[in-house]
């Protein structure tokens, strides 16, 4: 039996076997791994810091700050499994700075990217992956839609003819920007001077145009990023059509006043004279909310009265029937600027007034026709609304009902173009 001193004895025999085993070992391993460098030092250049990427249209930007490692002269990035590259040659190893590398010609597929950094002896650092790289491109583009205009209220005119359109808002919840965000929308349209015009929206509901040419067509097309910090924007495939915009503002019919030339009608009772005509009643009116002439002559019939000021370009005349009869369903629209000797000589129903009446200045503005019985709120251009008018003559042909002499009706609206 080993006693307990020979143990400790055959131990340090052991460990003295061991160590020697060692050194022969490591001495060994120093000499025989120098033929796998063919006798060179390994050397690995600094990384880069911070990669990330910002992606485009079918091209992404990578960003990094650069190595400090002052050996380093230039970055090469691989992808698609190694098979494409590209190098950046920089000298910039100041930690704070960005360096800023444009991938082109690239799908539209979410990438995987290896930077190596690279000195001047051809050694390169570790690989450092940027993953989940997202391209965008045509089936993106192929999903947006242009921002919506407010259907109940598309635009609003002021009184000196700035063209508002009113838009929804955009989606600012959060700046998450999990799809798209609208960056601007561009609107085209046609100024007064008939040439093609664009104005901008960016993050604002509405947008002012001051020189649009009332009747013209607008449409509008958005732009947007896919996510924030995108280095290229993406437009809508298609313009979106505006609806169609009349600039056309009621006459103030406060400043409205009753003119009585020779030969114009008068009126059936006191409480039914012309100026029931823009007591501002909606729709139809009952005896006596109407103007009903006396009848004492054969149609045709004349009414006349002064809108309070000169307008450049009326444009439109409004005329509601009574609710029941003797409604006209052929009547003409004269206007002058100025009554001074306007005042004409002839029955209204005299086959020569007509001829007279332009001799002393009047121009027929329309000749406005009706099929139904007269009685419902109808609108008609005028044709002549290049012409300044002040003074506003109905000359009465017939009536729906074929009453001869009486004439009713509700109410008379004029309409001028704000834009002008």
């Amino acid at each position: 039996m080993i006693n307990l001193k020979d143990m400790k004895l055959i131990y340090k025999i052991s460990a003295v076997l061991l160590v020697v085993a060692g050194f022969i070992s490591c001495d060994k391993s120093a000499t025989d791994f120098r033929k796998f460098l063919n006798g060179k030092e390994l050397v690995y250049p600094g990384v880069v810091n911070n990669p990330h990427s910002d992606p485009g249209n079918l091209r992404t930007e990578l960003l990094w700050n650069p190595s400090p490692d002052p050996s380093i002269t230039k970055y090469v990035i691989k992808w698609n499994n190694n098979a494409d590259s590209l190098t950046y040659n920089s000298a910039d190893h100041n930690p704070a700075d960005t360096i800023k590398v444009i991938i082109p010609g690239l799908n539209e597929y979410s990438y995987s990217f290896i930077v190596y950094s690279y000195d001047a002896k051809g050694n390169k650092s570790i690989p450092l992956d940027i993953n989940n790289v997202k391209v965008y491109g045509p089936n993106y583009q192929s999903g947006l839609v242009n921002r919506a205009y407010k259907v109940a209220n598309p635009y609003t005119i002021s009184p000196n003819g700035n063209l508002t359109l009113n838009f929804y808002p955009i989606d600012t919840a959060g700046e998450t920007f999990s799809f798209a965000h609208n960056t601007s929308t561009t609107i085209r349209y046609t100024n007064r001077k008939g040439q093609a015009a664009v104005k901008y929206l960016f993050r604002d509901s509405s947008v002012t145009i001051t020189d649009f040419q009332n009747g013209s067509s607008l449409d509008y097309r958005s732009t947007f990023v896919p996510v924030k910090g995108a280095i290229d924007t993406f437009n809508v495939n298609s313009f979106t059509t505006y609806p169609q915009i009349l600039g056309f503002a009621v006459c103030d019919k406060t400043a409205f006043k009753k003119v009585k030339l020779p030969y114009d009608m008068n009126p059936y009772e006191s409480d039914t004279d012309i100026d029931r005509l823009w007591d501002g009643s909606v729709g139809p009116q009952g005896f006596p909310d109407i103007f009903h002439s006396d009848g004492t002559s054969p149609l045709p019939q004349t009414l006349t009265f002064d809108m309070g000021k000169l307008y450049s370009n009326v444009t439109q005349i409004e005329e509601t029937g009574r609710n029941c009869c003797h409604n006209p369903n052929d009547f003409e629209v004269w206007g002058i600027a100025d009554i001074t000797n306007a005042a004409t000589t002839k029955q209204p129903n005299d086959p020569g007034w007509a001829a007279e009446a332009v001799q002393k200045g009047w121009v027929l503005l329309k000749e406005c026709k009706r099929t139904d019985d007269g009685s419902a709120i109808m609108k008609f251009d005028l044709d002549n609304t290049t012409t300044p008018v002040r003074y506003i003559r109905i000359r009465v042909i017939h009536n729906a009902d074929n009453e001869p002499s009486y004439t009713n009706m509700s109410e008379i609206t004029m309409y001028y173009n704000v834009f002008n």
